[in-house]
């Protein structure tokens, strides 16, 4: 352990001498996985990240403090009372120390406030909106693999760099397709670039003709498409029925998931360009990872798996060296240590709960690149950290000293 790590921990270690574990010695550390299991975000994280967490816990060793780990799982189904109502129960009756993935911004918000309350742990990886580390940031409360910020500034960047000028914006009828709007439009303004147009779509509608038509008939050179799911995968599939990409207008996924190209096939993904904070065949490292969640699951896992995994390890690591389970002490021990898996290298968790690793952008191959099944991506670029996170500077979080 470096110096600075053990100074750190020694600091956390400090306020230890009056506090007490919040749990009996004998009690389970119990992390609860909560997001959508049924909807249209099944695939975006699901039952794949609870098998993350489960891997994460068994890597671990399964204990810690001498206490067995244990990890709960529910179906949010999209609904913000629905999440609020399980997190509750879990916090206030069935003693869960942290809650993990979250998919679903409006979710998300709302358990990590009910965490900060209870000083409970929340370790967001399926929620985009960076809402969660600025505007709503939390002690309490960490970001894992992406924000809006990271998908529309290091996407939107590249294309820019290439030529996109013109862009037409589709996005979802949420915290985070307007956050994710919003990221865009400053960044394509600011690098000299123009929105000529935007609509809004309800979540899980079937039907983008009309937003795709407006899309087509603006000319834009660029269509990014604010949304995630299946309303990505469905929004794909139509405009190749009319023949968009053909004629001349180019898709961006700008929260493209590895399941919803393997939904797609490379046939109808060909070329779209995003960017990840995970591709599983990057390394020998994340290739690794990937061939043990692909025995236990059947498929590969997407950055919002790995970022469950690379999260509740974290956790528990940060646990074991603070001594403690309290939340808020826990918290600072994760601040103080650097992140180190096969998902980042010297990852660091900012001030503002955000954690900072470089970014890939990344272009779907084409049927014939494609060597077999989940050989899906080229990475075209690594976007450093600093690039693909909201500088300090810029926040709005109440931790960040300004």
């Amino acid at each position: 352990m470096s110096k600075t790590l053990s100074a750190a921990l020694a600091a956390v270690a400090v306020t230890l001498l009056g506090a007490t574990s919040p749990q009996a010695a004998d009690t389970p550390v119990r992390i609860g996985v909560l997001n959508d299991q049924s909807g249209l975000y099944s695939e975006f994280g699901g039952i794949g990240s609870v098998e993350a967490a489960r891997m994460a816990v068994a890597d671990f060793g399964g204990t810690v403090l001498g206490r067995p780990i244990e990890v709960l799982s529910a179906d949010h189904q999209n609904k913000t009372d629905v999440g609020a109502g399980i997190a509750r129960k879990w916090f206030d009756q069935d003693n869960v120390l942290a809650i993990a993935d979250l998919t679903n911004s409006a979710i998300a918000i709302a358990v990590q406030n009910m965490a900060r309350e209870r000083g409970r742990i929340t370790l967001a990886s399926g929620p985009g909106t960076n809402r969660l580390t600025n505007e709503d940031c939390s002690p309490t409360g960490f970001h894992w693999p992406w924000d809006t910020y990271s998908q529309a500034v290091g996407t939107s960047r590249a294309v820019i760099q290439e030529g996109g000028k013109t862009w037409f914006l589709i996005a979802a009828d949420y915290a985070f397709g307007h956050q994710m709007a919003a990221d865009l439009t400053k960044t394509i303004t600011e690098n000299n670039a123009t929105v000529i147009g935007q609509v809004r779509h309800p979540t899980g509608t079937q039907d983008f003709s009309s937003y795709l038509l407006q899309a087509q008939g603006s000319k834009a050179q660029i269509i990014g498409l604010a949304n995630g799911g299946v309303d990505t995968t469905n929004a794909v599939k139509q405009a190749g029925e009319f023949g968009i990409a053909q004629g001349g207008q180019r898709i961006l996924g700008l929260a493209t998931m590895i399941s919803d190209v393997h939904a797609l096939g490379l046939k109808a993904a060909q070329g779209l360009v995003a960017t990840t904070a995970y591709y599983w065949d990057r390394n020998d490292p994340s290739r690794a990872f990937g061939k043990r969640y692909m025995a236990v699951t059947g498929r590969m896992p997407d950055m919002i798996q790995a970022g469950v995994y690379s999260s509740v390890l974290h956790y528990l690591k940060a646990m074991q060296a603070a001594g403690t389970d309290d939340g808020k002490v826990v918290a600072e021990a994760m601040r103080a240590m650097p992140v180190n898996d096969f998902f980042v290298t010297n990852g660091k968790v900012r001030v503002d709960g955000r954690m900072e690793h470089d970014m890939y952008l990344i272009q779907v191959k084409t049927p014939q690149e494609s060597k077999g099944p989940w050989d899906y991506y080229r990475v075209l670029r690594t976007i450093p950290a600093a690039e693909a996170t909201l500088p300090l500077a810029e926040s709005k979080c109440p931790l960040v000293k300004k």
